[in-house]
């Protein structure tokens, strides 16, 4: 008996030293984490902004695919389009990405952010080049939602990764008719 209460008193010994080691670590990495994180957001809303000016960050919670909505102006002042933080389902889980639109709802552009997507098939979406096929496109040219709707040199790019494909596209179509509902204002 003697033998068991000083094992189970060792592995307490031992789980709350490396409790406290793991909770020192996290409180000096997760500043750093979160300036990171903040710095990946600004740089990407000035990479799918391209010449429009951002304007100040509206958090959205009501429907849970748009979580803020940033607006863009153009040279004169006037209210060109938005910025949306969208969150989607690709085939590794939920996705955030960022994604830039005028105000009729065509995509200027847009970036895949946080993801599990698969190395080497659905990781391709985190690539600019990737969201490439999908500029454009929202207004009178519908987002692209199945290969089928690709030229045959897109729709190869996206080949093994069909339903990261279908993630994005689905979430650019809702941010485009979220835009336009939207409009000007």
């Amino acid at each position: 008996m003697k033998n068991f209460a000083k094992i189970g008193i060792t592995l307490a010994l031992i789980a709350s030293i490396a409790a406290a080691a793991l909770a020192f670590i996290n409180s000096v990495t997760a500043p750093r984490i979160a300036a990171y994180d903040a710095m990946v957001v600004e740089m990407t809303l000035k990479e799918v902004a391209h010449d429009y000016a951002i304007g100040d960050k509206r958090t959205i919670d009501d429907d849970g695919t748009v979580t803020a909505v940033h607006p863009l102006t153009d040279s004169e002042g006037a209210t060109a389009g938005y910025i949306l933080s969208l969150t989607g389902n690709g085939y590794g889980g939920p996705f955030t990405m960022m994604a830039s639109y005028l105000a009729d709802g065509t995509v200027v552009d847009a970036r895949l952010l946080t993801n599990s997507e698969t190395p080497g098939l659905g990781k391709k979406a985190e690539n600019p080049s990737y969201m490439e096929k999908f500029q454009g496109t929202g207004n009178d040219n519908p987002v692209p939602q199945k290969k089928d709707e690709l030229s045959k040199e897109d729709a190869d790019a996206v080949g093994g990764s069909t339903i990261t494909f279908t993630g994005v596209s689905k979430t650019l179509a809702y941010g485009s008719a979220y835009v336009k509902e939207l409009g000007g204002k």
